[in-house]
């Protein structure tokens, strides 16, 4: 089977281009399931349940999150009630939401994790116990698990990466929004990319408009920033798992222009 997994989806830029090639992207890879990274959909800051609602309904399956997940607090009634939007599992547990999806898509028994790395990054629990306990808890019979590292540092995705080495199918990075070249299949037989990337605009920093960034820079005080427009790409992996025995054959690296 065919894993698809979309990374930072910034603002509206990002939105549109996965609404538009989602259903190209699932037939032209044989996607059996497509997730993707939502926190930054909506103007660049958390997501909408209108949003989510016209994601899901678009072929995505499954949405992973992160630091900015309740930055529009409309999201949090919506996430108590949708388990396949997730947040970060190692937030304190009365948090809204859930951090690990078990469940069946399109036929596939799958579990996918979301957890948030504790270097340069908010206050959260440890992100490696968090794993150990949530992989433990995956029923046996569900071979197919997928990891969201949303972290900054690169070591800390790594060392998660050898940590759950044969224990999940894969384990991928978000967060930075700059595609790394580092996919691999560890020992194991589990995929990793240290990040996915970004899908949004390229015409500016991390799919902001360059002006509103600089003048974060170099100005005080400065207006939060808008999310750039133009130089669209999509930024993905495609993964391929044996559905038998949950480990990972290959993963493929995508960064695809999208032209309207």
């Amino acid at each position: 089977m065919n894993v698809l997994m979309i990374a930072d989806v910034v603002a509206r830029e990002g939105r549109r281009a996965v609404l538009d090639k989602i259903q190209d992207l699932r037939s032209q890879y044989n996607i059996d399931i497509a997730t993707m990274n939502a926190e930054n959909v909506a103007g660049g800051f958390s997501i909408t349940p209108l949003i989510a609602d016209e994601l899901f309904a678009s072929g995505i399956d499954l949405m992973t999150s992160g630091n900015h997940i309740f930055d529009k607090q409309e999201i949090i009634p919506y996430i108590e009630k949708n388990p396949r939007l997730l947040r970060p599992a190692n937030y304190p547990p009365e948090t809204p939401g859930k951090g690990l999806f078990v469940g069946e898509i399109h036929g596939y028994k799958i579990a996918i994790l979301n957890l948030l790395g504790r270097v340069f990054m908010p206050p959260v629990d440890d992100p490696f116990r968090a794993a150990d306990e949530a992989v433990k808890s995956i029923p046996e019979n569900v071979k197919i698990r997928l990891v969201d590292m949303h972290c900054e540092a690169t070591s800390e995705k790594y060392a998660l990466g050898w940590f759950l080495a044969g224990k999940v199918s894969a384990v991928v990075g978000s967060h930075t929004h700059v595609q790394t070249a580092d996919e691999r299949i560890l020992e194991g037989a589990t995929a990793y990319i240290t990040d996915v990337g970004m899908t949004g605009s390229y015409a500016g920093v991390i799919g902001m408009d360059k002006n509103d960034v600089l003048a974060r820079f170099t100005k005080f005080p400065a207006r939060r920033a808008e999310h750039a427009k133009g130089d669209v790409w999509i930024c993905a992996v495609v993964i391929e798992i044996d559905e038998e025995t949950g480990k990972a054959n290959k993963i493929t690296r995508l960064r695809l222009e999208h032209q309207d």
